[in-house]
């Protein structure tokens, strides 16, 4: 990773301030939330125009969530319902983003999240960072039941060091070989692991790849079932 990337720390959600005319996409990674676009909403009076806006939304969601962040916080001012009016639009266009063992976490807040100033005070506060904790833990639950059902396949779709997912993502895999799906790793692993440089290294190569990297608590059910391991996996397409 480069210093940049590093002060940033690793991802960990996605924030959506929706407002009465825009709406503001940030990342939020463990060190600091970063401005991702702004998208413009003319006339929210009018159902069309809505419809097409809260589509814009997902369509710039979907790049983030290939990438396999599955925890999206959507922000909206007190006495406004933009933001259900947003998660009735996936409930009743996208539930495919609801459903199955990839499925992305939705929940709403009270706030505004339009400037770094106001994502700044909105992401201090106990219910964004008690919100933060709660979503990332039903991610992670996800996760955990993807990676129980790869550790009772008979293929062999799990690779447990850091020496074996180096070489299964930073070496080309044959043609029709399982190619790398997930890296998934414990924040008490990266955070005392001797070898740092080689984490950080592998977890931006994979994120360059496509390959969905995922920082999970080291105290949350995933993260100790993670530990059990070594503290990191790497998954392989089926």
């Amino acid at each position: 990773m480069s210093p940049k990337s590093y002060k940033r720390g690793y991802p960990v959600a996605v924030l959506i301030g929706i407002e009465q005319n825009h709406a503001a996409i940030w990342q939020v990674f463990s060190q600091v939330a970063k401005h991702q676009q702004n998208i413009m909403l003319n006339d929210r009076n009018d159902p069309k125009t809505l419809y097409n806006f809260h589509e814009i939304i997902i369509n710039a969601l979907r790049p983030i969530l290939k990438e396999g962040i599955r925890s999206i916080i959507v922000a909206s001012p007190a006495k406004t319902n933009y933001s259900h009016q947003f998660l009735n639009h996936i409930k009743g266009h996208h539930n495919w983003l609801l459903q199955g063992q990839g499925k992305t976490v939705f929940s709403p807040i009270t706030g505004s999240a339009s400037t770094p100033t106001q994502v700044s005070v909105l992401t201090q506060t106990s219910m964004f960072k008690q919100l933060i904790s709660e979503t990332t833990a039903e991610e992670t639950e996800n996760l955990l039941e993807i990676l129980e059902k790869r550790l009772n396949a008979t293929d062999n779709l799990i690779h447990f060091s850091l020496q074996e997912a180096e070489h299964f993502i930073l070496e080309p895999q044959q043609e029709g070989k399982p190619k790398p799906e997930y890296l998934m790793l414990t924040d008490e692993y990266l955070s005392k692991s001797r070898q740092k440089y080689r984490v950080q290294r592998l977890m931006q190569v994979a994120a360059n790849n496509g390959v969905k990297t995922r920082v999970i608590n080291a105290e949350s059910t995933a993260g100790k079932r993670i530990a059990q391991f070594g503290g990191i996996i790497c998954l392989a397409k089926p």
